[in-house]
């Protein structure tokens, strides 16, 4: 295991996922954030069955940042409850998770 994880979160249009993108690299709780999309995401609200066209952020950044990225997610997002999850980088290139650490805050 390392200490570093992805933190995966949609968002209703590619402007709105910019912006989250910007906002965490700027504020070095990510070093990187990578944009996909549109996808479309089917799911439950409010009883009813909802299809959206969505696009997906993937946060690379320090485990012991998480809670900061979450908040720093859920002041900006328009989502009500917006998706918010972390998984854990069981192993990646020794290059490439140093430059992540070197690219975050210290959590």
């Amino acid at each position: 295991m390392t200490d570093c994880i992805q933190v995966l979160t949609t968002a209703g249009s590619e402007e709105e996922a910019a912006r989250i993108a910007r906002m965490l690299v700027d504020a070095r709780l990510a070093a990187c954030v990578q944009v996909l999309g549109p996808i479309a995401s089917t799911y439950r609200w409010q009883g009813a069955i909802e299809t959206s066209r969505e696009w997906l952020c993937v946060a690379k950044t320090a485990k012991g940042l998480y809670h900061e990225v979450e908040r720093a997610i859920r002041q900006v997002h328009s989502y009500q409850v917006p998706e918010i999850l972390a998984v854990e980088v069981a192993a990646g290139s020794a290059d490439y998770l140093a430059w992540l650490a070197g690219e975050v805050k210290i959590a």
